[in-house]
């Protein structure tokens, strides 16, 4: 896998091309000072991987708060120190690691809070909804936010969806094909009937999906799912949202929300030279 070094040096080589030629010819090629600060109360994540933007360029970098740290409108949460152009030209790739994972982040744990408030167990996960090229620090500002990032990719474990069941013939036959997967691998299914939630859990399911069902019926399956094996792991998925979260939080185990990742809102920050 790449180094998380070179995926940042990438951004910024994305970025800069050949040169940047605004502040090229309008900055003095002289030392300067600046500072990071949130503009809203908020969580604040990817502030480590915006100091190795930073560093890239020379500049030295104090972080004033640590990812996954809760930060107030107006303070400060990183100070530079170094060539003024470098500062510059680093501004904008490094504030938009900084904004969107503070987004991610700041979501997670808000709905993590309001989840725990009725079930202190439940665990909310990220999916692969993802930005190509990015999924590394969305999956990590998810972390930051006291969520589970869910798989990486698809050799992290087996993830049998409809069509994969649709293809094999059915639950059963899917679940068969399982068998083959190396021992460490975890297995999960989605199931559309209790019946097929049965089915997967007697032939051995680590992790059974109930994708799109009332938090109701998501708690049928899972009383299905629990009087077979306590130890499955129910996950309701399917289009929860930050406010419809929390009533399924006694309904399973854990909660997986593609909006923590493909709709969530940035958190602003600002770069301001002093």
């Amino acid at each position: 896998m790449t180094s998380e070094k070179d995926m940042i040096a990438a951004f910024l080589a994305e970025d800069v091309r050949t040169g940047d030629l605004t502040t090229e010819l309008t900055v003095p090629d002289i030392a300067g000072r600046a500072v990071i600060q949130c503009e809203e109360d908020a969580l604040a994540a990817g502030l480590r991987y915006a100091g190795m933007i930073f560093e890239l360029m020379g500049v030295k970098c104090e972080l004033l708060v640590q990812d996954g740290a809760g930060v107030k409108d107006g303070q400060e949460v990183m100070r530079l120190e170094g060539p003024l152009r470098g500062i510059m030209t680093c501004e904008r790739t490094a504030l938009n690691i900084i904004m969107r994972m503070s987004g991610i982040a700041t979501a997670t744990a808000a709905v993590l809070r309001s989840c725990r408030a009725r079930n202190p167990n439940i665990k909310i996960a990220g999916t692969r909804k993802t930005t190509p090229g990015f999924r590394y620090f969305e999956k990590a500002a998810i972390a930051m936010g006291g969520g589970e990032p869910h798989r990486f990719a698809l050799d992290d474990m087996m993830l049998i969806k409809d069509n994969h069941i649709k293809a094999a013939g059915g639950v059963a036959e899917a679940m068969e094909a399982s068998l083959d997967a190396p021992y460490s691998i975890k297995v999960e299914i989605e199931v559309d009937t209790i019946e097929d939630a049965i089915t997967a859990a007697k032939m051995g399911a680590d992790i059974i999906m109930i994708d799109n069902r009332s938090p109701e019926e998501t708690g049928r399956f899972r009383d299905a799912i629990k009087a077979i094996d306590a130890n499955i792991v129910v996950e309701a998925s399917g289009g929860i949202t930050a406010e419809s979260a929390p009533d399924y939080a006694c309904s399973a185990d854990m909660i997986s929300m593609g909006s923590l990742t493909h709709s969530v809102r940035a958190v602003q920050f600002s770069l301001d030279i002093i």
